[in-house]
């Protein structure tokens, strides 16, 4: 998968995307040896995925440790310029569940911010994460594996809930985005 290609041939759904489309192919120039790796530590490439059960009625969470509060499963490409195989494997190594994706093409594209905090030991400043986004289904009765150094719980949600009571205002624009896309794919 060339992720250049993918990124450039992404259609924006809204004008968030438009102006986080420009910010993701601007960092792509600026850092072309290191834009998919942590070494890079204005901005870097990352691969997430929403896991939805069969009828798109619930998404599945996992607890974040780091941000201390549910979240969507993905992580760092470390230098695999697969998108797809990056989020598969995230989604799969944080739950434990196989996912099968809606669909191989790019769902969202966000830049995210990364606060400042300690991982294994280490300070990790601020930066930007340039999210490209994946959907996926899962069985909900498929076991779950939580990831102590990842996460501390694994659930799954009603899509109702997915509201600022539970999850913040930016995630809660995130995921609601990620399933109407899902259900978009799911009636063509």
């Amino acid at each position: 998968m060339d992720y250049i290609s993918e990124i450039n041939k992404y259609i924006p759904k809204n004008e968030q995307e438009e102006q986080d489309k420009k910010v993701i192919i601007s960092c792509m120039q600026l850092f072309p040896y290191n834009i998919l790796s942590r070494d890079n530590e204005i901005a870097h490439i990352t691969s997430s995925g929403l896991i939805l059960n069969d009828n798109l009625s619930k998404a599945l969470f996992i607890h974040h440790n780091i941000r201390n509060t549910w979240a969507w499963t993905g992580g760092h490409a470390d230098s695999n310029p697969n998108l797809l195989e990056v989020s598969i494997h995230e989604a799969m190594e944080e739950t434990g569940v196989s996912v099968v994706p809606i669909s191989n093409e790019i769902a969202a594209i966000d830049v995210l911010s990364s606060i400042g905090h300690i991982k294994n030991g280490k300070y990790i400043n601020n930066h930007l994460h340039l999210s490209v986004a994946y959907l996926f289904t899962a069985s909900e009765d498929a076991p779950t594996i939580i990831k102590p150094d990842e996460n501390s719980g694994i659930e799954w949600f009603p899509v109702e809930q997915i509201t600022s009571d539970l999850f913040n205002e930016r995630d809660v624009s995130l995921y609601t985005k990620l399933i109407q896309q899902a259900k978009m794919w799911l009636q063509n």
